[in-house]
């Protein structure tokens, strides 16, 4: 079992030279705890989210931390050219010694994509062609493709990354066919809904990897859950109550501001969320006992905790993370392959 992180970057608080700097304080923390990777949205014209530009906040992070991987979840495909995103992404595998994971998706958020001029009924047409184009131009020293809306030739490709053929990649999958594509792909995954849904979407993952892939080993499956540890549950679920109302604000903005219906809806408040499992918040024990419920019960081995979020200060989500790191994840480690109930 290992454990990772999801990161809105979500605005709060202080000035934001503060608030970057505090969230690279967060990364170094996580660092040395030892997960294993940052996994990093990205969000426009949203308090949503602050890195709206991953890779610029990326390449700090991989300037204060040692061990730690780290990537996009996911890079909005449809607002980048194919040929700068290459560029990047071997740049920053290249300047962190290897550490990049990739992941690609085709934009959550309609009204996000629509301010940059793309319309949303093509992002998946776009974002099939890019995928293809960005897979090209990191394993070939000549990028040659033709397709609708991308067309090269003999473009010479100067950048390289570091892990062969490419960085790792995952996929942000949230029902059981689009589970079933990515384990044919043999890609991480990672899934942030209620528990019974990712129950279903984890079993279709398992079923298909065994259907072609035998008994290899399985890729990373992602729970994706906010995590709030304290050292009663009292004051776990105080502050998880007091940081959730601020970070859906964030989450509600373009929605609200739009008069649109929000994608992916979540609950107003910390307590339904956590009766809909997508949030945990507790005492050591408590969390130790809610995560293992969850991971026997959906058959994921990859923990992705949301500990920084909302109006949480750099303190209070410093001791959070350190209560799981020496709390929580050793005795955690010890589960090994969860079955699927």
């Amino acid at each position: 079992m290992e454990f990772g992180i999801f990161d809105h970057l979500d605005r709060t608080g202080p000035s934001l030279p503060d608030f970057y700097e505090n969230r690279l304080k967060i990364a170094e923390a996580y660092d040395r705890a030892g997960f294993y990777a940052y996994h990093l949205a990205e969000h426009h014209a949203t308090p949503l989210g602050m890195a709206p530009s991953p890779n610029v906040f990326l390449a700090a992070l991989a300037q204060r931390t040692r061990r730690l991987r780290f990537g996009p979840m996911v890079f909005v495909v449809p607002l980048y050219h194919p040929l700068r995103l290459i560029s990047e992404i071997c740049m920053l595998d290249q300047m962190s010694g290897g550490r990049l994971e990739l992941s690609f998706g085709r934009g959550a958020s309609p009204i996000e994509l629509a301010y940059f001029g793309t319309d949303p009924a093509d992002s998946q047409e776009i974002y099939n062609e890019a995928v293809e184009v960005i897979l090209k131009g990191l394993t070939s020293k000549t990028l040659n493709f033709r397709g609708k809306h991308f067309s090269f030739k003999d473009v010479p490709v100067e950048l390289e990354p570091l892990q062969k053929p490419h960085p790792p990649i995952w996929y942000g999958a949230h029902a059981p066919d689009s589970a079933a594509r990515a384990s044919r792909k043999a890609l991480n995954i990672i899934n942030l809904d209620p528990t019974p849904h990712i129950r279903e979407t984890v079993a279709s993952y398992r079923k298909t990897w065994q259907d072609t892939k035998g008994s290899a080993p399985l890729p990373k499956i992602g729970l994706g859950r906010f995590i709030v540890v304290a050292e009663t549950d009292a004051q776990a679920m105080r502050l998880a109550s007091r940081a959730y109302r601020p970070w859906f604000d964030s989450f509600i903005y373009l929605s609200r501001l739009r008069g649109r219906a929000q994608t992916h809806p979540r609950p107003e408040e910390f307590e339904p969320l956590m009766e809909r499992g997508q949030g945990i918040a507790g005492s050591p024990k408590t969390v130790r006992e809610l995560l293992a419920a969850q991971l026997t019960e959906t058959g994921c081995n990859y923990v992705v905790g949301q500990f920084a979020f909302g109006d949480m200060t750099l303190n209070e989500a410093l001791r959070s993370i350190d209560l799981f790191a020496k709390e929580v994840m050793p005795a955690l480690r010890e589960i090994r392959e969860p079955a699927v109930a």
